[in-house]
């Protein structure tokens, strides 16, 4: 890879930075040139408060000169912001000179993803900012994964911050979140103007069940949902006709939601899930939103054979934009969030951490 940008002509400037950045983040935790290159970061537990509202989180700060700030904001994942994919991906930040904080949110690391992290986004963005030694020149943006992508959207509009976002790196997001309910239950998606179909990625609807128990009103259903979530994440196989038997009306919706595999049937179980969760549906969604309020640019990343949320969501989530709001960056090898790109697809990686490095400098 190195050796095709050099041909490229992109040495010495900020593409061959980007592309030890790349090879930084594809080896994780592993050695890299860019390790070898630059100063180690320096990580700090912080503890701060926004109106009265507590947070803890991990600030990362190169060891050289920063350039911008950044807002990573983990995805649902009981590590939460100690991942240690989402600690290596830090550190690759910082060490391209990003001022980098990992708030800690309970609710992803429950694997709960709900409104309520909207504003959970703004308060830490808004903390972020408000220091003006971690934000050079004003210049800051979030970057976020998979279905934490929505809830970063919908902060970056927020009027409170909506000005000071200058961009939005989302990697694996969605725009229309039905669509993308329909597509981890049946493995069907919109691609153009007819119906494509992947094998979904169970995780993700028993991340949407474990999501959403806690808001039926029976103890008995949210008990019973709870147990096939955390029985189904850790074996696909596992038997739930014991506790399907004590599911109630409500329970038994969201179980009929989630084991449908009929493209057809989706929009009517979806109307039958109870009102609580299709409001919270409704107001994650950001094909139902004015994005007009984004005033952010985009720097949009998605794997082609991405078995979570369909890459056709990012392409949609661009096209939704004023032309040039967003820059969209399509790979296989990508599969959701883990970086194996074949060589076409790192060129255009690449690219999108170029684009990355020039939101660092203000361009």
């Amino acid at each position: 890879m190195l050796g095709l940008l050099l041909l490229a002509g992109c040495s010495p400037g900020r593409g061959y930075e980007a592309a030890l950045v790349l090879a930084d983040m594809a080896a994780g935790e592993k050695p890299s040139l860019l390790k070898r290159t630059t100063p180690e970061p320096r990580v700090t537990p912080v503890a701060f408060a926004v109106d009265g509202r507590g947070y803890r989180g991990d600030l990362y700060r190169p060891g050289e000169q920063a350039l911008a700030g950044m807002l990573l904001v983990p995805g649902a994942a009981e590590k939460g912001k100690d991942d240690p994919r989402l600690v290596a991906y830090a550190r690759t930040l910082a060490r391209a000179r990003f001022n980098v904080l990992v708030p800690d949110l309970e609710s992803l690391r429950a694997l709960r993803v709900g409104p309520g992290n909207v504003g959970e986004v703004v308060d830490a963005f808004s903390w972020l900012v408000d220091r003006a030694g971690l934000v050079p020149g004003g210049r800051a943006g979030i970057t976020a994964f998979s279905y934490a992508a929505g809830p970063v959207l919908l902060a970056a509009m927020d009027p409170t911050i909506r000005h000071r976002v200058k961009f939005v790196h989302a990697v694996g997001g969605y725009y229309d979140l039905p669509a993308v309910l329909g597509f981890f239950t049946t493995g069907y998606f919109r691609e153009a103007e007819r119906w494509g179909y992947r094998e979904p990625n169970a995780y993700g609807k028993w991340v949407f069940v474990l999501s959403n128990a806690g808001r039926l009103s029976e103890r008995a259903d949210r008990e019973a949902l709870e147990e096939m979530a955390w029985r189904r994440m850790e074996d696909l196989g596992a038997e739930l006709s014991d506790l399907e038997a004590m599911l109630g009306s409500e329970g038994q919706a969201v179980y009929a939601f989630v084991a449908n595999g009929q493209q057809d049937r989706v929009a009517s179980l979806f109307q039958g899930l109870p009102a609580g969760i299709r409001n919270d549906i409704e107001a994650l969604d950001l094909s139902g939103k004015d994005l007009s309020h984004l005033s952010a640019r985009l720097i949009l990343v998605h794997g082609t054979d991405d078995d979570i949320i369909p890459y056709t969501e990012s392409v949609a989530l661009a096209g939704a934009l004023p032309q040039g709001q967003a820059r969209l960056f399509l790979a296989d090898g990508l599969a959701h969030v883990t970086l194996r790109p074949g060589l076409f697809s790192r060129w255009r990686l690449w690219r999108a951490v170029d684009a990355l490095l020039g939101e660092r400098e203000g361009e």
